[in-house]
């Protein structure tokens, strides 16, 4: 490599995983995850996440690993570990110290870290290099170095990948930074942005997705006030589209790792340094209270119907996941959508092409149905636009109505409304 650094890529999910095999091309990676099952796969050769081919796998010079020492083969050590929150909205930093602890065990004289997790400004400085110190018995600054480059990883996006997208790239002093600039340069084809300091790198990390959020929160809310004015919301948003400068956001579930979360870090920091955030929480609350929105028009159309009791209605419920055509179930908002029909009475079968079953059952108890299981339903709500359902179109939901009639709920707008089939009540966002 040009930059003559070993890499070490500490946590192996949908974005340490191709930064690990991206580097990987150039040269030998140690690639540690503490997950043995997850090791064991890559090492079989398949990627659960379908974030990476099978061959990109095989072609990529990494040490699979769950041997934390491991890590001292390497001297630029890159850490990709999830970063939550809890149920009251707090950062939950105990992974990132976790493997900050771990690093620092078999950190030596030299060695740079890069955190790529999502925090709020100041958590590199503040949180982790006080463990990295503690643990290493070094000195910041004086024996080790530590820069940040937050990712962008998009789950499922094939256009958009780790080489391609602009890489954001700190460093504590210029040295570092020229270093950290240097190692991504040597993979990321789409360059990097020196961003003069680490809290202003993790800083904006934190304001892509709030405001993504915040865009998405105002059309949820234009959604539930339209939908009070008898308006279809995408028709007025394809006549508003028509303006060169209208930023065209659509409404949705906001579940997922990133939008649905990195919010709550900016507020948290900000509650500390003395400020009460009132747009970015008012956004937040907005799209959590999406799914149970969606599960009440879904409840009001199917008694309008006069289908019969609640308790003897039946709802489908197509994809579970927090996004199409990926089987992260992580922080998925479906489930509120499910949970506020439950309330009701409605019984209700899942399925979802992408998800694993077992992951499922154990993250939110639900057991998933196989399309030969699913029973006539009473309603369909396509909740996730997995290209399963995409392709099927109206001939596929309306088989999975008794008689085929009944509610459909196309929550993202997917199925032509031109074609809605007759017996159909069609309601989305």
């Amino acid at each position: 490599m040009s930059h003559n650094r070993l890499i070490s890529v500490t946590g192996l999910g949908y974005v340490g995983l191709p930064v690990a095999v991206s580097f990987g091309r150039l040269g030998p990676v140690v690639a540690f995850d503490i997950s043995k099952p997850r090791v064991d796969g890559l090492i079989a050769g398949h990627d659960i996440t379908g974030e990476v081919t099978d061959p990109d796998l095989a072609a990529s010079d990494l040490l699979l690993t769950t041997d934390a020492a491991d890590l001292a083969k390497a001297d630029f050590h890159i850490v990709t570990v999830p970063t939550p929150v809890d149920d009251a909205h707090t950062p939950d930093l105990s992974p990132l110290v976790s493997a900050s602890k771990t690093i620092g065990q078999y950190l030596k004289n030299g060695d740079i870290v890069v955190y790529e997790s999502t925090v709020y400004p100041g958590a590199t400085e503040d949180i982790c290099v006080p463990v990295l110190e503690e643990t290493s018995g070094l000195k910041c600054g004086t024996d080790f170095w530590v820069g940040y480059s937050p990712e962008r990883i998009n789950p499922g996006d094939k256009e958009h990948r780790f080489e391609t997208i602009t890489k954001v790239v700190s460093g504590q002093d210029h040295a570092t930074l020229q270093t950290v600039a240097n190692v991504y340069s040597s993979v990321v084809t789409a360059g990097v942005h020196k961003a003069p300091t680490i809290k202003t790198a993790e800083a904006a990390k934190v304001i892509e997705n709030t405001q993504r959020d915040i865009n998405i929160a105002l059309m949820n809310e234009l959604a539930q006030i339209f939908n009070r004015l008898n308006i279809d919301t995408t028709d007025v948003l394809k006549a508003a589209g028509t303006k060169w400068n209208f930023l065209k956001f659509s409404p949705g579930l906001v579940g997922g790792h990133c939008i649905g979360v990195d919010p709550y870090y900016l507020t948290y920091r900000a509650e500390q340094a003395g400020h009460q955030p009132k747009m970015i929480l008012a956004g937040r609350h907005i799209n959590d209270e999406m799914g149970a929105f969606i599960a009440q028009q879904t409840v009001k159309l199917v008694l309008k119907n006069k289908l019969g009791a609640p308790s003897k209605n039946l709802i489908t419920v197509l994809g579970l996941t927090f996004k199409e055509d990926v089987p992260d179930l992580r922080n998925t908002k479906v489930i509120d959508v499910i949970d506020e029909l439950e309330t009701f009475g409605m019984d209700i079968q899942v399925h979802d092409p992408e998800a694993n079953a077992a992951e499922a059952k154990h993250e939110y108890d639900l057991t998933l149905s196989d399309i030969d299981d699913l029973a006539p339903a009473d309603a369909v709500i396509v909740a996730v636009p997995h290209f399963e359902y995409r392709q099927g179109g109206w001939a596929f939901i309306t088989s999975l109505l008794k008689d085929q009639k009944g509610v459909v709920i196309d929550v993202r707008g997917v199925l032509d409304r031109d074609l809605t089939p007759e017996g159909i009540t069609l309601w989305r966002l």
